[in-house]
């Protein structure tokens, strides 16, 4: 019982440490900031060795333990990951900092001038799976928002999380800033999540990466309110005026570059006037990397021999080598299949003609939506926000990835010359 006690008491410890700490944040000055996040980057470059034979550690792990291809994936920090998280680092300094922008002021008719500014959410909990990255890039962004961070890894990513947290945190303390505000939890089993759920008065937000299982388990359990998207189940449509060469090319790149992401194209449309000639030409470059197709009756007839696709195949995030195609009369049955079977994360058109991109834009109600590019560029680092820590599809309080001003809320403030209310 005593353990159990202790352990509650450790996890309460950490949030209302953090509490604290977001209190200083919020009044850091952006060179402050910005010095603290440079410095971190270079701490992950010149450290890069001890980060990838920690990360050794957790790829030995998860090669016993047998884990997937695309967990393995996400897991796995290369020079150029160690490079890509310290470049994130980087241009996060370089942004703009969101706190203290007043967005816009007006008067009223008895002469109050009324506005309002950006302020830090205050604490964030993240709770993610595999993709140690995350913990330098949310770091980052929760810092120069001025939010503190609790950043709860998986155990597939132990070692690399804490060897993160290790060089982030000693930048802040060489710095005289407070420690507690990048804070890794150095337990592993729900049994911390639960506990950090519970805590509305000392955490503000949180914000689940990962599985489907994870976010609705952290969904269902939390008293405090969540971002979150559950799956990614990405479209592209082509359409019958597009360039096929650029389709193909688009394609390939949304599917096969890192199949286990969730901004990997999971379902191909294509209208019914250019399958006959894009489907063959498409499947030959998919199957050569391996891709296995499954498709609906009418694809069958043009790529004979493929899997057939289910009904369940249309909502499924694959999250590996596999994609289902499905020949459609037009934009309009394209956008209703996206409408039914996508989880408004991400969709793209390959087309020529300005109208349909138009529509395709204003009718599809995903958080991103492209015209003649990849899937994978719904990304925070890509889009320009210099990292994201995570993509909402729940569309409060934020919807797509989510980036330094989805970090921040806004609060009133009033200018009075001695106005009193009647």
């Amino acid at each position: 019982m005593k353990k159990k006690t202790d352990f509650r008491t450790e996890v309460r410890e950490m949030a209302r440490k953090a509490k604290e700490a977001s209190y200083r944040l919020a009044q850091l000055s952006t060179t402050s900031k910005n010095k603290a996040l440079l410095e971190m980057a270079e701490d992950l470059e010149r450290h890069q060795q001890h980060l990838i034979e920690e990360n050794r550690k957790d790829l030995a792990s998860g090669e016993k333990a047998h884990l997937s291809f695309s967990l393995i994936d996400r897991l796995r920090l290369t020079p150029s990951v160690i490079q890509g998280m310290a470049e994130g680092l980087r241009e996060v300094a370089r942004l703009p900092d969101p706190v203290g922008e007043v967005l816009r002021m007006w008067k009223r008719p008895n002469g109050l001038m009324v506005g309002k500014m950006r302020i830090p959410i205050g604490v964030i909990g993240l709770i993610y799976e595999s993709r140690p990255n995350v913990t330098a890039d949310a770091s980052g962004l929760c810092f120069k928002a001025g939010n503190s961070v609790l950043l709860r890894g998986g155990s597939e990513a132990f070692h690399s999380n804490q060897a993160i947290g290790q060089i982030l945190r000693k930048i802040l303390s060489k710095r005289g800033l407070p420690e507690e505000a990048i804070q890794i939890f150095p337990h592993t089993g729900r049994e911390a999540i639960q506990e950090m759920l519970q805590l509305e008065e000392e955490i503000d937000l949180i914000i689940p990466r990962g599985g489907e299982e994870l976010i609705r388990f952290v969904t269902n359990h939390s008293k405090i309110p969540v971002i979150k998207h559950y799956k990614g189940v990405c479209h592209i449509f082509v359409d019958e005026s597009a360039d096929l060469k650029m389709a193909i090319r688009i394609c390939l790149n949304a599917k096969v570059q890192r199949p286990g992401v969730c901004n990997a194209m999971e379902t191909l449309l294509v209208h019914e006037k250019v399958a006959s000639r894009f489907l063959p030409r498409m499947a030959t470059v998919l199957r050569k990397e391996g891709v296995e197709l499954r498709g609906c009756s009418r694809t069958k007839k043009v790529l004979p021999g493929i899997k057939e696709a289910r009904e369940e195949d249309w909502f499924q995030e694959y999250l590996d080598l596999i994609l289902s195609i499905k020949v459609v009369k037009g934009i309009e049955e394209a956008v209703q299949h996206m409408a039914r079977f996508g989880s408004f994360h991400t969709e793209a058109i390959i087309t020529s003609d300005y109208q349909n991109a138009q529509k395709f834009l204003k009718e599809v109600n995903s958080s991103c939506v492209l015209v003649n590019a990849s899937t994978r560029f719904n990304d925070g680092f890509e889009l320009g926000l210099g990292a994201e820590i995570g993509i909402s599809t729940s569309k409060f309080h934020a919807f797509g990835p989510m980036g330094l001003e989805e970090l921040t809320t806004t609060k009133f403030i009033v200018y009075g010359e001695g106005q009193i209310r009647k």
